[in-house]
């Protein structure tokens, strides 16, 4: 499998955490590897063959777009990759939580996807509107459209980091039957925080256009932007006690 070429040997040995699940892929993990790449196949399904140099143009300004939603749903595979590697686990309760993040990740592709498109429109300074075939000239998106986006881009981002963190929580209840070390206990709070702190984020978002409306807009979709930073301060934090442990396991009596 590709996910093996790419990610067995180096992430198999996991700083202070030993992968339960780096045997066989499972069938939750091989029907999850093709649900993925059909999302990613709606990214870009509707993209015709440029006709002409101007459509080509047209197509190259939203490649950076096109980049940055590949990039999302790529962190969206890899934090489901890397829980399954960690932890092995299966069951009903994984297994109908991986359904609903699975679901909510397709639903997410087409907002995700208008609001990339819309947003490399405007800072290329291209005209925010279409022509339909008949001619009509119609904006992408009305202004009090806007407020709707975001509280459906914000709803689709927080569920799917809300899935992640009651994943994680599972697996941390179930810490004595996977006989978790006192590391792998660390990491799997950390991410149990790590994955909250982005739900946080996310309800931030909705909140403040539910409630600011239109003119906090912007500001909900700047606040994206703290994630980067936010998780930096958190795994650094988080590292720190789990290099802590590791020296004082190794340290001689």
């Amino acid at each position: 499998m590709i996910r093996d070429r790419l990610f067995g040997s180096a992430l198999s040995k996991e700083r202070g955490f030993q992968w339960r699940g780096a045997g066989d892929i499972s069938r939750i993990e091989g029907f999850s590897d093709n649900v993925f790449g059909f999302a990613l196949t709606l990214l870009v399904v509707s993209l015709e063959v440029p006709r002409t140099f101007s459509d080509l143009e047209e197509t190259l300004r939203g490649f950076i777009g096109f980049a940055f939603a590949f990039a999302l749903l790529f962190l969206f595979w890899y934090e489901h990759y890397k829980f399954f590697r960690r932890y092995g686990l299966e069951g009903n309760t994984i297994l109908w939580l991986n359904a609903m993040l699975l679901f909510v990740i397709l639903f997410f592709v087409y907002p995700l996807k208008f609001l990339i498109t819309f947003l490399g429109k405007v800072f290329s300074r291209s005209p925010l509107t279409i022509t339909l075939d008949s001619g009509t000239v119609l904006p992408v998106i009305q202004n009090d459209q806007m407020v709707s986006l975001m509280i459906v881009y914000g709803l689709g981002f927080f569920i799917i980091y809300l899935i992640f963190t009651v994943m994680y929580f599972h697996a941390y209840r179930k810490r004595t039957e996977l006989e978790l070390s006192e590391t792998e206990i660390i990491i799997t709070k950390g991410s149990i925080i790590a994955h909250g702190a982005n739900c946080c984020v996310g309800l931030a978002s909705i909140a403040l256009v539910w409630f600011g409306g239109i003119a906090f807009a912007g500001v909900s979709g700047i606040i994206y932007c703290f994630i980067g930073p936010l998780q930096g301060v958190l795994g650094y934090r988080n590292g720190k006690k789990v290099a802590a442990v590791l020296q004082k396991t190794a340290s001689p009596e």
